[in-house]
């Protein structure tokens, strides 16, 4: 009788076990770029921290603010006090820093270089992984930034050359590390990158399901194409398209927008939702969002059903503004969750200090 329900107990654990290894993953860009980091982030709702960014300097990866990176990074290693299953990993490049990455990989001898100095600050700060947030291979992103068709390939070879030296240093550690990438969700960054080829070296690969549409007032992070305006960019239509190139669905991430992006429209605007743009206006993160303006000041909150995406309209300022609330963030979710998709993540923490958005991801995805 003993020897059954020990039996019982360890197939219960396994089961406890098996369950939690197969909750989907929450990973949340936490921003250093600004200096310390001025959020209280929750550990015990992440599965990874992604610490933004690290830079790209004379062909290696670079502290770009090494005297409080320093101290960040080991802030956000003490989480795991807290939560020993979260990982901490760095994301190099970004939309501000990715300029020099088609430099950095041009030559094997390059790319060898780049991937060790990646490497090296993970070992020497202890860290779980890397990302790569190349905005883009082989494609116009910031102004002034390089790009070559050879990144096309070269995008490949990098990701197997820091798997590679990732894999090595496990050798003498003894622990797994994490190598994921940030990627354009549209149909440019799959024609110019091997995704298919890729993804085996990568354990996610975290689909930027926002900063969609800037030519008329239109959604930024809309799951389904809209009626209301002509839009050629949905997370949905990213997620068959990364899957036609042949990455698993297990291995794609959808992005949540924790900020929202606001346009003054043309004087003849009509409706606010596919009118004319005349300026882009300083956008606000979610928590101010949700607490001063949904329905307030002047500003009508709207959603889309069709699109999954809601919207405010203010008529006296012509002010129109796209962002993610808790409806959208849960249809994406679910999304997520019917897809087979690997889980969740997020741009950017201090947008949504109340943990509004997180709280509802966490209710979904892990309860």
């Amino acid at each position: 009788m003993k020897k059954f329900w020990v039996g019982v107990l360890l197939g219960c654990l396994f089961t406890i076990t098996c369950k939690a290894q197969d909750k989907p993953v929450i990973i949340g860009y936490v921003g250093g770029f600004r200096g310390l980091i001025n959020v209280n982030v929750s550990p015990k709702k992440l599965s990874i921290i992604n610490y933004a960014f690290v830079d790209v300097k004379n062909n290696r990866a670079w502290l770009h603010r090494e005297a409080t990176d320093t101290i960040n990074l080991r802030r956000l290693n003490d989480l795991k006090k807290q939560n020993p299953a979260l990982k901490v990993v760095i994301s190099i490049g970004g939309w501000t820093w990715s300029g020099n990455f088609s430099d950095a990989v041009l030559t094997d001898t390059a790319r060898a270089a780049f991937a060790a100095s990646a490497a090296d600050i993970v070992r020497k700060y202890d860290l779980d992984g890397i990302d790569i947030d190349w905005e883009y291979p082989a494609r116009k992103g910031l102004k002034g930034n390089i790009y070559r068709p050879e990144d096309k390939v070269n995008y490949t070879l990098l990701l197997r050359d820091l798997r590679h030296v990732l894999d090595s240093i496990k050798i003498q550690t003894h622990k797994p590390y994490l190598l994921t990438c940030a990627v354009g969700a549209f149909k440019d960054f799959v024609e110019n990158t091997e995704m298919g080829k890729a993804q085996q070296y990568l354990n996610y690969i975290n689909l930027m399901t926002y900063d969609y549409n800037e030519k008329v007032a239109g959604h930024h992070a809309n799951l389904y194409k809209s009626k209301k305006y002509k839009d050629k960019n949905s997370a949905d239509k990213a997620v068959d398209a990364f899957i036609a190139a042949g990455v698993p669905p297990e291995k794609l991430v959808m992005g949540l927008a924790f900020y929202g992006r606001a346009y003054t429209l043309a004087s003849d605007t009509k409706k606010g939702i596919g009118d004319s743009i005349i300026n882009h206006d300083r956008g606000w993160g979610y928590t101010v969002i949700r607490d001063s303006l949904i329905d307030r000041n002047g500003y009508v909150a709207h959603r889309d059903k069709k699109a999954k995406a809601p919207y405010l309209y203010n008529a006296a300022k012509r002010q129109f503004i796209t962002y993610d609330d808790e409806w959208s963030v849960r249809k994406k979710c679910k999304y997520v969750l019917y897809r087979r998709m690997a889980g969740v993540m997020f741009w950017e923490y201090s947008s949504d200090p109340k943990e509004y958005l997180l709280n509802e991801v966490d209710s979904i995805l892990w309860q």
